[in-house]
């Protein structure tokens, strides 16, 4: 049984980067490393601990976060592997959530990079002290100093060099560390080092920037600073505790020099994060809902986060949790604060990949997993009973992309929609909805990469067939005019008849204009669409013309009508209607006579009130290198944007765009063949805007050939 460490001797750190910075193989080179496995995987050969799931053999690249553990002098390493695309974004913000600390990995050759810059604001936002690891510093295009000044340009003077290579490219082989001022000297295959003295040809460089990182330690504390004044240096211990205070409060992020492909420098970044980065209890408490802090105690009560949950093909759902207080052990009783289930913890296992080594405990501050949770999913919160606490939750982006779900079977339908609320569940970034509107099943999530692994598993875990279909557009349609109409609805067919006459006027809507002076009105009634804007529903009836009791049944047959609009068969919104004069019969008028003329009365006056078709655009915000920028304004001419602004953050350019939603259709796909992965972009809804004429003409004449269909 693997030994129990507690919260002093646990480090949580999570691997983040672009694509194919090499985070999966330096995740394999920690644990080898640390003796958990004794043959190093690679990506090549579909064998590495991390990319275990078949659609990541698949593919060749992370799709999961997958976490790991390493054991490593007296420390437990409890590693999280992330993928690079920015399309399962929702991996990655729940692994930074739980880590205590981030090691990002950079790609030697091109420095900072768009994914770089993503996966930064939620580091920043959650403040965690950050490490950045220079990866592939073998490569015959590598540049560690251009990337350490990318580093620079765009996160100042926090980055702090801890090492630098003695050569780079091909000839890879041996680095300065500035800590500890030794040179470590690798074979050509890679493994452990021999640690030498620094050759006299680079005494003088690295003399400097131990120097330079002596005084970065030193300021982090005053104390510190006092003996760094008093002897002109600091010893290797004070250097590590003003580094780690550094880290805590985001004023030092200490960069190392790697190859994990050829294994070379990740074992000293690993005694680096057992001595220096910062343990659960020195790391921000975790916030509750009602704005409390909960350390990270184990002799508080008990209280689970669930970051991840997996449904694995076989074994069932696996739950992944961060003890937030507390202790959890095999066959504790915990209540889910969400929901107020009650939940017995049958298993608890350590993960590395798919791997599980059952443990009988887990104390604060660690990360596990357990087996088939019932009613508990990801970011909800487990707590012992009586000590009533909800761990603030994650907050997840708004989905970029989304698409129809057509069942190849009818009979597969209802159970479709079960499958991806499961697969919702597991991940809050993928959105599941029946639009009512649209009579279609809208599945929405972060990219076309996204979308395909959710129908993936749909194929081939839950083996329902079904295709992925460009969805309508929800458009909204108005008018630009006032115009009068009447309607005389009239049946005789023996007995009891229906009769209703109703005469109105209608004009557009604006907010805060005045009431209609031509009629006297009687009543009104201000209403909020579900689906947007207002319709104000004016009584101007006068002498009794029509019976007040009569005047709902207008209002019921007018809102029917702008359920369903005239010219598309869209929503209407933003209209007012002034009910002014009409006819009843003493015995043949009731409530379904009324209804009928109020709307059939008010389709008349819509049609001849310049009838304008809406539709959905978008606030789009692209983030790019300036070298592509020509090719994706070029784009954006063609999908009607219009160019709202361009700015710049750090080494990046950012366009902001507005965008028919229309023209969004795959976008994420077409930029990222433009840029060659190397821009993203997000989407929010602004507003419903007119379309030309010509285009309001070919969509009506479209929708209506749908209809008929």
């Amino acid at each position: 049984m693997m030994k129990v460490y507690d919260e002093k001797h646990l480090k949580n750190i999570v691997l983040l980067g672009a694509p194919k910075a090499g985070k999966t193989m330096l995740a394999e080179d920690m644990i080898y490393e640390a003796g958990i496995v004794h043959r190093r995987g690679s990506i090549e050969g579909k064998n590495t601990i991390s990319d275990y799931h078949e659609i990541e053999q698949e593919r060749g690249n992370s799709v999961f976060a997958t976490t790991l553990h390493s054991e490593w002098h007296d420390y437990k390493i409890n590693i999280i592997d992330t993928p690079g695309f920015d399309d399962f974004i929702g991996e990655i913000i729940s692994s930074v959530r739980v880590a205590d600390t981030c090691v990002m990995v950079v790609n030697a050759q091109h420095g900072v990079e768009v994914g770089t810059e993503l996966i930064w604001n939620y580091i920043d936002r959650f403040q965690k002290p950050t490490i950045f690891a220079v990866n592939q510093v073998d490569h015959p295009k590598a540049d560690f100093d251009a990337a350490l000044v990318s580093l620079r340009e765009r996160f100042g003077s926090a980055v702090t060099q801890m090492q630098y290579p003695v050569t780079q490219g091909e000839s890879f082989h041996g680095i300065i560390d500035l800590l500890r001022m030794v040179m470590y000297k690798f074979p050509p295959e890679g493994g452990r080092p021999q640690k030498l003295p620094i050759p006299a040809e680079e005494k003088e460089r690295a003399t400097v920037l131990h120097n330079v990182l002596v005084e970065k330690a030193a300021e982090n504390d005053e104390k510190l600073m006092e003996k760094y004044f008093e002897k002109g240096t600091l010893d290797e211990d004070e250097m590590r505790e003003g580094l780690k205070l550094g880290m805590i409060h985001h004023d030092v992020f200490p960069v190392f020099v790697m190859s994990a492909k050829r294994n070379m420098g990740s074992g000293r970044m690993m005694g680096f994060i057992d001595n220096v980065a910062p343990c659960p209890c020195e790391a921000t408490p975790e916030r509750t809902t009602d704005g409390k802090d909960l350390t990270f105690d184990p002799a508080q009560p008990t209280a689970l986060f669930i970051f991840k949950s997996h449904i694995e093909p076989n074994l069932g759902k696996l739950s992944f949790f961060k003890v937030i207080s507390g202790e959890v052990t095999t066959n504790s009783e915990l209540i889910n604060s969400q929901t107020g289930a009650t939940e017995r913890i049958h298993q608890l296992f350590i993960m590395d990949g798919k791997s599980r080594t059952p443990v009988d405990k887990l104390v604060a501050g660690d990360i596990g997993a357990t087996l088939k949770l019932k009613d508990t999913f990801t970011n909800q919160t487990l707590h012992a009973k009586g000590f009533d606490v909800t761990i603030e939750p994650i907050e997840f982006p708004e989905p970029r992309i989304r698409t129809a779900v057509i069942a190849l079977s009818k009979n597969d339908d209802e159970k479709i929609g079960e499958v991806l609320q499961k697969i919702h569940q597991e991940d809050p970034t993928i959105e599941v909805a029946y639009s009512k509107e649209l009579r279609q099943l809208i599945v929405s999530g972060q990219g076309e990469l996204h979308l395909a692994v959710c129908k993936w598993f749909l194929e081939n875990v839950y083996k329902l067939h079904v295709n992925f279909e460009s969805p309508r557009i929800s458009y909204r349609e108005t008018i630009r005019k006032s115009a009068t109409a009447s309607y005389r609805h009239k049946k005789q067919s023996g007995g009891a008849g229906q009769f209703g006459e109703v005469h109105l006027k209608i004009e557009p809507y604006i907010e805060g204009m005045p009431d209609p002076t031509e009629y006297s009105v009687r009543g009104k009634e201000v209403l909020d669409l579900e689906w947007g804007g207002k319709l104000v529903f004016y009584n101007c009836i006068v002498g009794g013309v029509i019976d007040a009791r009569f005047i709902p049944s207008i209002l019921k047959g007018v809102m029917e009508k702008m359920e369903e609009g005239p010219i598309t068969g869209s929503y209407v919104r933003n209209v007012r209607v002034m009910v002014y004069d009409g006819k009843m019969h003493p015995v043949d008028s009731n409530d379904i006579s009324f209804k009928i003329a109020g709307m059939m009365a008010f389709k008349d006056a819509f049609m001849r009130a310049e009838p304008q078709l809406l539709e959905p655009v978008y606030d789009v915000e692209i983030m790019l290198p300036e070298e592509v920028m020509g090719e994706v304004m070029g784009d954006l001419q063609t999908r009607r944007a219009l160019i709202m602004g361009m700015d710049s953050k750090g080494n990046y350019q950012v366009i902001k765009a507005r965008v028919p939603l229309a023209e969004l259709d795959k976008y994420s796909t077409t930029l990222r063949s433009l840029t060659q992965g190397r821009a993203s972009f997000k989407q929010r809804f602004a507003d419903f805007v007119p379309v030309s004429f010509e285009l309001q003409q070919k969509l009506a004449k479209s929708l209506q050939v749908l209809e008929e269909v």
